[in-house]
């Protein structure tokens, strides 16, 4: 009795095995998740890049489809991505676009003699906003939430608000104000996983940005192949 008999050998677990087991699993989330992040950024930007026709639509219906087949598919509950507490740090998150909206405006003051903005009528305003808040399920639903799985819950917010800014290329006003929106954007999420009220500031930053800055540097918001097209 010496020895251990060999069964209790081959079924003994050896020094690692475990965390090797562990890691794998993990690594293969995380490759999902980035090539889930890589599939829906592609087809977003082949949007903006391609011509309004039926090809641009094609590959829109084809990024939205993605975009909802991989947030149902996804491990994240309802609350994780922020559909089920719409007041949960409203307050907060409200005053933080009030801010923002007051700074932007204030800053376009300064700009109004180079050319007038873009006021986007009233009865538009509501369809802005439905975009609005389908531009945050994207970035928080899609980018933010696995890129936090993948970097961590704070360098998620940089590197998720720079794929939002990406998108934005080539109005150099617009990109980078979306980097500082989409920094604000994705911390306030990490803080209160509240989408709707970050959609509504949303809304409310990009209608105050296209009135107080001059038309001929935002070219109506238009981003991609929209914006070297305007006239």
């Amino acid at each position: 009795m010496g020895q251990k008999s060999e069964l209790f050998c081959a079924g003994e677990q050896r020094p690692g095995d475990g965390q090797h087991s562990g890691i794998k699993p993990q690594l293969a989330y995380s490759r999902r998740d980035l090539a889930e992040i890589a599939i829906v950024f592609a087809l977003i930007l082949v949007a903006v890049w391609t011509r309004p026709g039926h090809g641009q639509l094609l590959v829109s219906l084809l990024a939205m489809a993605c975009v909802v087949g991989f947030a149902l598919a996804g491990k994240w509950s309802p609350s994780e991505l922020g559909l089920t507490q719409p007041l949960d740090g409203a307050v907060y998150i409200l005053l933080a676009g009030a801010l923002a909206c007051g700074g932007i405006a204030l800053m376009g003051i300064a700009f109004r003699s180079i050319g007038p903005g873009h006021s986007v009528p009233l009865t538009r305003s509501w369809q802005y906003a439905i975009w609005a808040l389908q531009q945050e399920f994207i970035l928080q639903c899609i980018f933010f939430v696995r890129l936090e799985e993948v970097v961590g819950s704070r360098r998620a917010v940089l590197a998720a608000a720079t794929l939002f800014a990406l998108v934005h290329i080539p109005s150099p006003l617009l990109t980078s104000l979306s980097l500082l929106g989409g920094i604000l954007f994705c911390e306030l999420f990490r803080r209160w996983r509240n989408l709707y009220a970050i959609g509504i500031i949303h809304a409310a930053l990009g209608l105050t940005i296209a009135a107080s800055f001059p038309d001929r540097w935002l070219h109506h918001m238009r981003v991609g192949i929209g914006f070297l097209v305007h006239r």
